[in-house]
C-alpha cells in the first residue's frame, strides 16, 4: 500500500453560518431549539484550529515506530474476531493482518461477529475453542465477551486489541498485550478543529456516533467537548446510530435533520466514514451538492471508499484516518513480540487529516516505509 503523500495544498477557510441551540442524546437526538443567534467566531481558538490542522494535513510522514524486535517466530496461527466486517475499518485492519501474516508466515482465520452482541460473543467462543497462538479484538470492547477473554487469559492466549480500549497500549483490564489504536483524543479533537478552523469559527454540526461501542462514544463525546471550546459553534444534533444499523437508519435519520434544519447545518463529523457513504443518498434527493454544504468529516478509519468521495467530492471533504494496512502489521508484529517474552513496542501512529487538496487521488494513508522496517526486523 503507498506511504505518505506529497502535500499539494492546505485547506482554505469558508464561511458558514448556523444560529440554533446544541442537542441532548437520545436515540436519534437534536436540539430542543431550532433557531436563534449565537456570537460570531472564537478568534483565539481558530488560530489554534488552524495551526493544528496544517500540521495534521501534512503528509511527508516517514516511519518513526520500532525499527528493533523480535526475528519471527515461525508457526503461529491467529485468530481475528472482528466486530462486523461491514465495518471498513475492522476490516481494513484484518486486511493488514492478513497481509504481515503472510510476510511472517503465519496463518490467520477472520471470524465474523457481525455487530450483534450475541455474534460478538460466538465469535470469540469459537475462537478461544480453536486454540490459536493469539487472538485479535476486532474493534469491539473486550468487556462484552468478559467470560471468553478470561477463559483465553487462564489458556494463556495472547490478546490483541484493534481499537478495543480507549488507550493505546497494554491493558490490564481487561487484560490485552496491547491496543493498536491511535489516541483517541487526539483524532476527536483534531476533527472538531477541521470544522472550527475551515468554518472561520462559525458552523452548526451533526454529530454522528454509535453509543453500543464505548470506544466510539468516548470518541463522540470528546468532538462535542472541543466544538463547544468555540462559540460560534452550535452542535445542532448528536445522532446515535449503531454501526449495523448505519446502511438502514442513516438514509432516514440525515433525511429527517435536512427537514429540520435546512441550510443551518454546514458541518458534520462522524466517528466513522461509513455513516456518509449511507448518507450520501439521502443528500442527493434532497439537492445538495457533493462538494457541501454540510462538510463532512469521518474522525476515524478512512477506508479506501472514503478516499474516494473526497477525491470525488461526493458528500466528504476530509478524513482523519488511521493507518489500517500499518496497524494490521503492527498487529503481528506485537503479537511475535508477545510470543518472543518481550513487552510491547509502545508505538502509536501519527494524526494525519486526508483532504481532496492532499490526498494525490490516493485512496489509503501510511506513514511511509513500515513494511520495510518490520521486514528486517523478522529477517534479522
Amino acid at each position: 500500500m503507498p506511504g505518505g503523500f506529497k502535500a499539494r495544498s492546505v485547506a482554505t477557510a469558508l464561511l458558514a453560518a448556523a444560529t440554533v441551540l446544541a442537542g441532548c442524546e437520545r436515540g436519534s437526538s437534536s436540539g430542543p431549539g431550532d433557531s436563534t443567534s449565537g456570537p460570531n467566531g472564537c478568534p483565539a481558538v481558530q488560530a489554534s484550529a488552524q495551526a493544528a490542522v496544517r500540521r495534521a494535513e501534512q503528509t511527508d510522514v516517514s516511519w518513526n515506530g520500532p525499527t528493533s524486535g523480535p526475528t519471527a517466530v515461525a508457526g503461529k496461527t491467529i485468530v481475528y474476531v472482528a466486530q462486523t466486517m461491514t465495518n471498513p475499518g475492522v476490516a481494513g485492519a484484518a486486511d493488514g493482518v492478513r497481509e504481515a501474516a503472510r510476510v511472517i508466515g503465519w496463518n490467520v482465520r477472520v471470524i465474523d461477529g457481525g455487530g450483534t452482541p450475541a455474534g460478538i460473543q460466538a465469535a470469540m467462543s469459537d475462537a478461544v475453542a480453536l486454540r490459536p497462538s493469539g487472538i485479535v479484538i476486532g474493534g469491539f470492547d473486550p468487556n462484552s465477551t468478559s467470560r471468553q477473554v478470561a477463559r483465553a487469559n487462564t489458556a494463556r492466549i495472547p490478546l490483541i486489541g484493534w481499537h478495543a480500549v480507549a488507550a493505546p497500549g497494554p491493558s490490564r483490564r481487561p487484560e490485552l498485550f496491547t491496543n493498536v489504536t491511535t489516541k483517541v483524543e487526539d483524532v476527536a479533537r483534531v476533527s472538531a478543529q477541521w470544522v472550527i478552523s475551515r468554518s472561520n469559527g462559525t458552523a452548526g454540526v451533526v454529530v454522528f456516533t454509535d453509543a453500543s461501542i464505548p470506544f466510539a462514544k468516548n470518541k463522540s463525546e470528546l468532538i462535542r467537548k472541543e466544538l463547544a471550546t468555540c462559540s460560534g459553534v452550535k452542535l445542532l444534533a448528536y445522532q446515535n446510530i449503531p454501526i449495523p444499523d448505519a446502511s438502514s437508519r442513516t438514509p432516514r435519520e440525515v433525511s429527517s435533520l435536512l427537514s429540520r434544519f435546512q441550510d443551518r447545518w454546514t458541518y458534520s463529523v462522524a466517528i466513522n466514514d461509513l455513516y456518509f457513504a449511507d448518507a450520501a443518498p439521502a443528500f442527493r434527493a434532497a439537492g445538495r451538492k457533493g462538494s457541501g454544504p454540510p462538510f463532512n468529516i469521518g474522525a476515524g478509519d478512512g477506508d479506501p471508499s472514503a478516499f474516494q468521495r473526497i477525491n470525488s467530492e461526493q458528500y466528504q471533504a476530509a478524513t482523519v484516518p488511521e493507518p489500517l494496512s500499518q496497524q494490521g502489521w503492527q498487529i503481528v508484529d506485537e503479537f511475535n513480540r508477545a510470543f518472543s517474552g518481550r513487552p510491547a513496542s509502545g508505538y502509536v501512529a501519527p494524526i494525519h487529516i486526508t483532504t481532496a487538496d492532499n490526498s494525490d487521488g490516493a485512496t489509503t494513508w501510511d506513514p511511509s516505509g513500515y513494511q520495510e522496517a518490520y521486514r528486517k526486523i523478522w529477517a534479522k
